[in-house]
């Protein structure tokens, strides 16, 4: 789902004539919902009421509805009736489930990816880390490099699992990114902490340019292992 800006609203609104109009303001719903959520404007553990949300994401309480349905099937948030939308707070069984899955879907998919891969794939990642780690050495901080380092870590994650070409975990991987944004949300990223990530992707990714896929999946167990325990201890 494409993140709505002001423009992308405003025709939704004018076209509603044309489209289904709960079905698209419902994506719409969902979308503003997650990055409230996820910009702490609707704080972690928030229990707030439907008219509240109306007011705040700017739509018509039917679609709102719809997303809210979605959302409490994805283990988002809890609809109280006649009480009220109760947001899930992270804590240590909610991050330990959402590892777990990670790593379930990623040991299978780590072995495709570095069995079938095309090895240009390999080399850019590579490069990629290469290049921050260097800017991280270098004593750059701020938002610059964390917002890199999350594109990077999509950029690695995702493309090893569209490896598998499956629709389905493709979309039971992406419900579980919702999770993780939860779970990180007070993370505490230092220049140690990235660099030691960066360099538990770059294990893997040389384990996948050698395409040796038991030592690329032995790889990545323990880049959940140590990336779950950097959590926990943060928490």
């Amino acid at each position: 789902m494409r993140k709505p800006g002001a423009r992308q609203v405003t025709t939704v609104k004018k076209n509603m004539a044309e489209t289904p109009r709960s079905s698209t303001l419902s994506d719409v719903a969902y979308e503003r919902i997650l990055e409230n959520l996820f910009n702490k404007t609707l704080p972690a553990g928030a229990f707030v009421s439907q008219r509240h949300l109306v007011d705040l994401l700017d739509v018509p309480i039917a679609p709102l509805r719809d997303a809210l349905r979605v959302l409490e099937a994805e283990g988002i948030l809890k609809i109280h009736p006649r009480s009220g939308i109760e947001f899930v707070k992270p804590g240590l069984e909610l991050t330990r489930s959402t590892y777990q899955f990670r790593a379930i879907i990623e040991r299978s998919a780590v072995r495709a990816f570095a069995e079938t891969a095309n090895e240009d794939v390999f080399t850019s990642l590579i490069a990629k880390h290469d290049a921050l780690i260097e800017r991280l050495e270098a004593g750059e901080q701020g938002e610059s490099v964390l917002t890199a380092l999350e594109h990077l870590e999509g950029d690695l994650h995702n493309t090893i699992v569209e490896t598998l070409n499956n629709p389905l975990i493709s979309s039971s991987y992406q419900r579980m990114h919702n999770y993780l944004r939860l779970v990180r949300l007070d993370r505490r990223l230092t220049p140690p902490v990235m660099l030691r990530s960066l360099h538990e992707h770059l294990s893997i990714l040389e384990a996948c340019k050698a395409r040796d896929a038991d030592a690329a999946e032995a790889a990545i167990q323990q880049h959940f292992g140590a990336a779950l325990q950097r959590h926990i201890g943060f928490s």
